[in-house]
């Protein structure tokens, strides 16, 4: 028999050891990752169990009485164990909607994690959202080299990154968050208004609790910043999930000289390198330019998909 609880902070060490060996397990799912920005959030993730063994989880916060998987991070949806069956999802999707009826919430946004971040073949959470006539209502489309079939890298990006190794541009591990936040809001404000999620505080506190999934890598000229990228490791690819660079560097090539290092740094050990999405308007906008600079480094689209989930009725 299934049941559900919602999770409470004694469960902290049982969720992570499950997340740490699901199938579709990942270090934002930690709740040290997690409960940084607790303060922003209503958690209310819950925890699905098999008779007495833990079988799944699902990280949720609720807003407007609408329940979110989850807000602060950047995909959710059901992680789990290796006795995860397709009949069992379906019967946790079948009390996730009773739960939800229950508790009176209007409806869930159910944001499914991407396949290529899966340790195992992991999707049946994308079939019970069928049976259970969950909306697809939103895609947005990332970009991830294959680093096992590289594509040959376009001329003028050769000749960008030959022009960067011509004016002496460093690539360098660096944990100067200050500065990159610095670069990194001025290039939103500039290109598109808005600042970064995270503060300079925040993406310290978060690299000193995970140093070795969080990293950051900068092209520098003597001693400024150009470009940087805050990368996501993974246990099977690598994710950029802030990239900058400033009109110098855009001009000399440090950014791609310092997307190619990085590229060539993990090509041997991880399968992917993900960009990361270049569409905006919940999905319905392809910012062209931006995808245009992914694939020109071999990047091919990968679909995030949303779904709204209705209470039982």
């Amino acid at each position: 028999m299934i049941t559900l609880k919602p999770y409470s902070k004694e469960s902290k060490s049982i969720w992570n050891e499950f997340n740490q060996k699901a199938k579709n397990g990942l270090f934002m799912f930690n709740r040290d990752y997690m409960d940084y920005h607790a303060h922003r959030f209503t958690d209310s993730s819950l925890m699905f169990y098999e008779d007495e063994e833990l079988l799944a989880l699902l990280p949720l916060n609720l807003k407007d009485n609408i329940l979110y998987s989850h807000q602060g991070l950047t995909f959710g949806g059901f992680i789990t164990g290796e006795k995860m069956k397709q009949e069992k999802m379906l019967e946790c999707f079948k009390l996730l909607r009773e739960y939800m009826q229950n508790r009176g919430f209007d409806k869930m946004i159910y944001k499914v994690i991407p396949y290529i971040y899966h340790k195992k073949p992991a999707q049946e959470d994308l079939y019970a959202l069928f049976i259970h006539n969950a909306k697809l209502y939103r895609m947005d489309c990332s970009s991830s080299i294959d680093m096992k079939s590289p594509i040959a890298l376009p001329k003028g990006r050769k000749a960008q990154i030959s022009r960067a190794k011509r004016e002496n541009i460093i690539i360098e591990k660096s944990e100067n968050f200050y500065d990159f936040v610095l670069l990194l809001n001025e290039v939103l404000q500039t290109r598109h208004h808005t600042t970064a999620v995270h503060n300079a505080q925040e993406l310290m506190l978060l690299y000193q609790n995970f140093p070795h999934n969080i990293n950051l890598f900068v092209a520098r000229l003597d001693s400024n910043i150009l470009a940087g990228t805050l990368i996501f490791i993974y246990e099977n690819l690598v994710h950029t999930q802030y990239l900058a660079v400033n009109e110098e560097g855009r001009k000399i090539g440090a950014l791609d000289l310092l997307i190619k290092t990085l590229i060539d740094k993990f090509s041997s050990t991880k399968k992917y390198f993900d960009f990361g999405i270049s569409t905006e308007s919940n999905g319905t906008i392809l910012n062209s330019g931006l995808i245009s600079q992914k694939e020109g480094f071999g990047g091919h689209s990968i679909a995030h998909y949303f779904y709204e989930l209705y209470e039982v009725g």
